[in-house]
């Protein structure tokens, strides 16, 4: 044999002994289904390649995704496929950076894994800003500060440089582990150099399942607080810290400004006290995150931490409530439970004269045994969810529950006007279009009702109008909640609120 045949023979040789070492040996052993390679390589500059199917039953090829859609620039000719031989051929576009991606393949409960890589994945130095503007699926070294964290199993957080704020979606601990977050000590402050892939989810940029190369902790930090929670009359609030740099000085958001001030900063070596004082709370609960600095010449080192102050409850109809801006600030609704969603989850809606809104796990719905028509006082904070209001941290302060009666079984009561009742009969006469004066009749007996407003809680005008805004007319099937009392040793129903009706054909 010539020389210059030995080498190339050579050359594969080796090849075929090194992909014989890989883990990959696994390929002759599946008995459904074969690839003829688990390795395919894309050119840089974008292109195709193929690779073949051997199967014995139906297959499934698909995508492994680190995040909904990350994977979006790798084309497959085939993602399912018959018995036999198929050959399926992968396209990706041009790309400056390499990058890479797994696809699994599945036939007959087993698993075929396939790697694809286009290029040479690379890892660049790059500050936050370049970060932004660069592309999805490169990974990226960046140093910058822990400025809030957002999930402590995970690792969430975001890291800040002077050029802009990336979020990080995921870090791996020391053995290269996921959920183990905890054991690298990371605290807000602190400088962390680390690397990973880029996706961007919506509008968010992240950086995805980083690995820490290098922890400068922070020459600041937060050791303990007194007073986290200040009452409403306001108080004092004072964080205990150790600091290793030149001084000590604070930042108060421009929010908290108007409500909260420094009474003093005092330092003894490494240990330095900052005190507070928070003026009396007259709205809802509030909070802000305070940031201590300190430097070591060069640099600026932070350390952050979070007081709260208790708010008075604000008063509110529902379309008060809905009106008002997301926020911690408590409010306090009465109105009927007009839908039980969810009683075992305190999922119900609440509706008063002014509207009607969603409560998201209500506490204790189902242990009050609340159903629809129960008059509830609650208290919760505006939430929100996509785009639609809601009372969200809610619990029930009162309930006045309605019982479902028939006119003679109201009629036998005593007067109180406390106790409501849930009545349904037909109209025979509207006394009063304005405030919904009218007469209802059931197969037990007639009572006459003084008052049939829109909603639970109205006052003034805007107890009128009810009857000519639900098309209320004689021969209508109506059910009000109301109360017992008598005019002139005769029985009526007051304080009646609509809740229904079918219109008569």
């Amino acid at each position: 044999m010539k020389i210059k045949n030995i080498i190339p023979a050579f050359i594969a040789a080796i090849a075929l002994l090194v992909v014989g070492c890989t883990d990959d040996d696994n390929i002759t052993l599946l008995d459904n289904v074969q690839v003829s390679s688990s390795y395919i390589s894309l050119p840089l500059d974008g292109g195709s390649s193929s690779f073949t199917v051997n199967a014995k039953g139906d297959w499934k090829l698909e995508k492994v995704m680190t995040k909904k859609d990350s994977v979006k620039w790798l084309t497959l000719s085939d993602t399912i496929g018959t018995a036999g031989q198929t050959e399926v051929t992968l396209t990706a576009p041009s790309t400056l950076d390499g990058r890479s991606a797994e696809l699994l393949l599945t036939c007959n409960g087993q698993t075929q894994h396939i790697n694809v890589i286009q290029g040479v994945a690379t890892i660049s130095s790059a500050t936050c800003a370049e970060v932004i503007a660069g592309p999805d699926s490169k990974s990226y070294k960046v140093t910058g500060t822990v400025s809030a964290i957002a999930n402590t199993t995970y690792g969430n957080w975001y890291l800040t440089d002077n050029t802009g704020t990336i979020y990080i979606y995921g870090t791996l601990d020391a053995k290269g582990a996921e959920k183990n977050f905890s054991s690298l000590g990371l605290e807000v402050g602190d400088e962390v150099t680390v690397s990973g892939p880029k996706t961007t989810y919506g509008s968010v940029v992240e950086l995805v399942n980083v690995t820490v190369v290098e922890i400068n902790k922070s020459l600041i930090k937060v050791d303990s607080v007194e007073n986290e929670k200040l009452p409403v009359e306001g108080g004092e609030f004072t964080a205990y810290l150790t600091c290793k740099g030149e001084g000590v000085s604070v930042d108060i958001p421009e929010d908290a400004s108007s409500w909260l001030s420094i009474s003093s900063i005092q330092s003894a070596g490494t240990n330095a006290v900052v005190k507070f004082k928070a003026a009396a709370n007259d709205g809802g609960d509030r909070s802000t995150t305070l940031t201590f600095h300190t430097t070591d010449g060069s640099k600026d080192y932070t350390s952050q931490t979070t007081l709260t102050q208790a708010g008075a409850i604000v008063d509110a109809s529902v379309a008060d409530f809905i009106a008002a801006a997301v926020s911690t600030t408590s409010y306090r609704l009465t109105g009927i439970i007009s839908k039980v969603v969810d009683a075992a989850k305190g999922n119900v809606y609440i509706k008063d004269y002014s509207g009607e809104v969603y409560a998201y796990k209500l506490a204790d719905v189902s242990a009050k045994g609340l159903k629809e028509g129960d008059i509830v006082t609650v208290v919760g904070q505006r939430g929100d969810y996509k785009g639609t209001s809601q009372l969200t941290s809610g619990t029930i302060e009162a309930v006045n529950p309605v019982t479902t009666a028939t006119i003679a079984e109201v009629l036998a009561k005593a007067d109180d006007t406390s106790k409501f009742f849930m009545v349904t009969g037909t109209i025979t006469n509207i006394a009063n279009t304005s405030y919904g004066n009218l007469t209802l009749k059931d197969a037990t007996g007639e009572i006459y009702v003084y008052g049939t407003y829109p909603g639970y809680g109205a006052t003034g005008d805007a107890r009128k109008g009810v009857v000519d805004a639900m098309g209320l007319k004689v021969g209508d099937e109506l059910t009000v909640i109301a109360a017992k009392s008598s005019y002139k040793g005769t029985a009526q129903l007051v304080n009646g609120f609509y809740f229904s009706h079918v219109s008569a054909q």
